[in-house]
C-alpha cells in the first residue's frame, strides 16, 4: 500500500485547489512545497503583490484624485518601496492564513522540502532534516514558473531586475526602463508611471499586447502616452545593456541610447521543472520546461498530472485552479467537474485596467463570422463621469444575424469586474438582448452594457436599411 493516494508538488493556486479537490472526496493527500510559505508565485511574488502595489500607487500618488479633481499629489523624495509595500505584507499574510486553513481543514499533509521524482510513483523530498521518500498512486505537478533570465542580460537585482526582484528595490527609482511590453511589463510600467517615475517601455514587437482586441489595446496605448507620459519604443529591440556607476545604459537596435537608473527586464517566464526529475521518469517537457499534457492534464506518464503555470499558457491563477480540479476528477474518476470552462476571462491590471472574454473583432473576421460591434463609453455613463474615467469603453462583439454574443472587451475602471456580466450571458449562449431586457443599477458602470447593446442593434438596423 502506498503512503498516499495523491502527492502534489507545489502549494500555489493549482496545487492547493487540486489537493483540496481530491481530499474533499476522501483521498489521502500530501502537498510538498520547497518554500517556507504556501501560495506560490501568485501570492508571494506575482499576482497579489503587484496588484496590491498597483492599488497603493493609485492611492498614495493621488492618481485618481488628479484625474477627477485636478489635485496634484507629489510623493516625498526618497520614498521607500517598503512604504508602498506595507499593505502587500498584510494581504499576503492573510492569504497565507487562508491557504493554510484550507489545507488543515481538508486533512492534507503539508511537507516542507524540495521534491524530485525517482519513479512514476515515488517522490524524494530534500528537507531540513535530510532526504526522505514518499509514494502515491497519483502525482500532480504544480510547481509553477519563474521569471526567464536570458544569459546576455546582466541581472544584479538592483539596477537590472526581473519581475520578482523589482519588488525588493530600496527606493522608487528616478527613472525606469521596462524591456518587454507583455502583461507584466505593461502592468509595472503603468504602476511606476502613476507614481511620477519617468518610464520608457521597450519591445521588439510592433504591437502592444497582440492577443487583445486592437481597439481596446489602442485605448491603453494612448493612455500610456498621454495620461501617464510613458515613452514607447515598439518594434525596436535592445541591442546592448551596460551597467554604469549611476545607472544603466540601453542601446537600442536603431542606435538610440536610453539611460535610466533602473531596468525591469520582463522577458517572459519558464516552468519550474529543472530539478524535478521529470524526464528521467518519462514525462515529456517542451520549450522553457513547459510540461506537455492532454485535455485531462495527464502527462506522458498516465498517473502523473500537471496543472497551472508549469504547463504554460494561459498561466492565470483562475485557470490554474480549474485545471487542477479537473485533473484530479479525472485521476480518481470522481464524476464531478470534467472540464475547464471554454470561456476564460482575461484581465490585465494596467492603469487603466482591461479585460476580455471570448472572440475579438479581428478573430471573428479571421473565422469568417459575420459580426457586428456595439460600444458604450464611460464618458457617457453617469458612474464613469462621477469617478472621472472618460476613456473607458465596453465593446460587444456579436453575430450580426442571430445577435449571439461572441466577445466582451473592456478598458477602464473595474474592467476586470464588469467583464463577468458578459461572460455569464455567453456561458448560456445568450444574445445582446439579455442586456436590453435587464435592469441595471443607476449609476453603475455595468449599465453601459445596455447602451452598448442598443448601439449594436442600431448598427444592425443600419445594415438592413442601407
Amino acid at each position: 500500500m502506498r503512503d498516499y493516494d495523491l502527492i502534489v508538488i507545489g502549494a500555489g493556486p493549482a496545487g492547493e485547489k487540486g489537493a483540496a479537490q481530491a481530499a474533499y472526496f476522501g483521498k489521502r493527500v500530501a502537498i510538498v512545497e520547497k518554500a517556507a510559505v504556501v501560495g506560490g508565485a501568485c501570492v508571494n511574488t506575482g499576482t497579489v503583490p503587484s496588484k496590491t502595489l498597483r492599488e497603493t500607487a493609485l492611492h498614495m500618488s493621488g492618481f485618481r484624485q488628479r484625474e477627477v479633481y485636478g489635485v496634484d499629489y507629489t510623493l516625498q523624495e526618497n520614498v521607500q518601496m517598503a512604504d508602498l509595500m506595507h499593505r502587500k505584507r498584510t494581504v499576503i499574510e492573510r492569504e497565507h492564513a487562508t491557504i493554510e486553513e484550507n489545507i488543515r481543514r481538508h486533512n492534507i499533509a503539508r511537507i516542507h522540502g524540495a521534491a524530485r521524482l525517482s519513479s512514476a510513483h515515488d517522490v524524494v523530498i530534500s528537507g531540513p532534516e535530510g532526504d526522505s521518500t514518499i509514494s502515491a498512486e497519483v502525482i500532480l505537478v504544480a510547481s509553477g514558473s519563474s521569471p526567464l533570465r536570458p544569459d546576455h542580460v546582466p541581472f544584479d537585482h538592483d539596477k537590472i531586475c526581473d519581475s520578482d526582484s523589482i519588488l525588493d528595490i530600496g527606493t522608487i527609482p528616478k527613472s525606469l526602463a521596462v524591456v518587454g511590453a507583455g502583461v507584466i511589463g505593461c502592468e509595472y510600467a503603468s504602476i511606476f508611471a502613476s507614481l511620477g517615475v519617468p518610464v520608457t517601455l521597450i519591445d521588439g514587437r510592433t504591437a502592444l499586447l497582440g492577443h487583445i482586441d486592437r481597439e481596446i489595446a489602442a485605448v491603453l496605448l494612448d493612455s500610456f502616452r498621454t495620461r501617464l507620459g510613458i515613452k514607447l519604443f515598439l518594434g525596436v529591440p535592445v541591442a546592448a545593456i551596460r551597467v554604469l556607476d549611476d545607472g544603466v545604459l540601453l542601446t537600442l537596435d536603431n542606435g538610440l541610447d536610453v539611460r535610466v537608473e533602473k531596468v525591469l527586464y520582463a522577458a517572459g517566464r519558464q516552468s519550474n521543472t529543472a530539478q524535478l526529475g521529470l524526464e528521467e521518469v518519462g514525462v515529456v517537457t517542451g520549450r522553457n520546461g513547459v510540461v506537455v499534457v492532454n485535455e485531462q492534464y495527464q502527462t506522458s506518464v498516465p498517473n502523473i498530472y500537471a496543472a497551472g503555470d508549469v504547463i504554460g499558457f494561459p498561466a492565470l491563477a483562475s485557470t490554474s485552479m480549474e485545471q487542477a480540479r479537473v485533473a484530479m476528477v479525472h485521476a480518481f474518476d470522481l464524476k464531478y467537474k470534467t472540464r475547464v470552462a471554454p470561456l476564460l476571462p482575461y484581465a490585465i491590471y494596467t492603469i487603466p485596467e482591461l479585460s476580455s472574454v471570448g472572440l475579438t473583432e479581428e478573430q471573428c473576421r479571421e473565422k469568417g463570422i459575420d459580426c457586428e460591434i456595439g460600444r458604450a463609453y464611460y464618458a457617457a455613463n453617469a458612474r464613469g463621469q462621477i469617478i472621472g474615467d472618460d476613456t473607458g469603453i465596453i465593446k460587444l462583439v456579436f453575430d450580426a444575424r442571430s445577435l449571439t454574443l461572441h466577445g466582451v472587451h473592456a478598458v477602464g475602471e473595474s474592467a476586470s469586474e464588469i467583464v463577468h456580466t458578459g461572460l455569464m450571458v455567453m456561458q448560456f449562449g445568450g444574445t445582446i438582448n439579455a442586456f436590453i431586457d435587464s435592469v441595471f443599477n443607476f449609476p453603475s458602470l455595468s449599465e453601459a452594457y445596455k447602451y452598448a447593446a442598443y448601439d449594436g442593434l442600431g448598427r444592425v438596423a443600419k445594415r438592413r436599411n442601407g
